[in-house]
């Protein structure tokens, strides 16, 4: 697993020891994911930043892994259109 994985802004948050969601606060690596996986919502609990939470599975440990080896692939202009969900999310109260 890549040491990045764990850091500061990507929180792997878990209940006892049952992983329940993969979240981050990094807004490009959420819009990869939110290529693959369901954003399932934003935790707004600290005033300084967002986090993004994801399902945290399989898909989305493989997705995180490729995403920080630099191995994923995917469509430019899906990529984007992602990314502007995702925004648009952020912005929406």
């Amino acid at each position: 697993m890549n040491e990045n994985y764990y850091n500061n802004d990507h929180i792997n948050s878990q209940l006892g020891k049952e992983n329940i969601c993969f979240k981050t606060a990094d807004l490009a690596l959420a819009s990869a994911i939110n290529l693959f996986q369901p954003l399932e919502s934003l935790d707004r609990t600290d005033s300084r930043k967002v986090l993004f939470i994801f399902p945290n599975n399989e898909q989305t440990e493989k997705i995180v892994d490729s995403y920080w080896k630099r191995q994923l692939k995917v469509e430019p202009l899906d990529y984007f259109n992602s990314l502007r969900s995702i925004k648009a999310r952020l912005h929406e109260r």
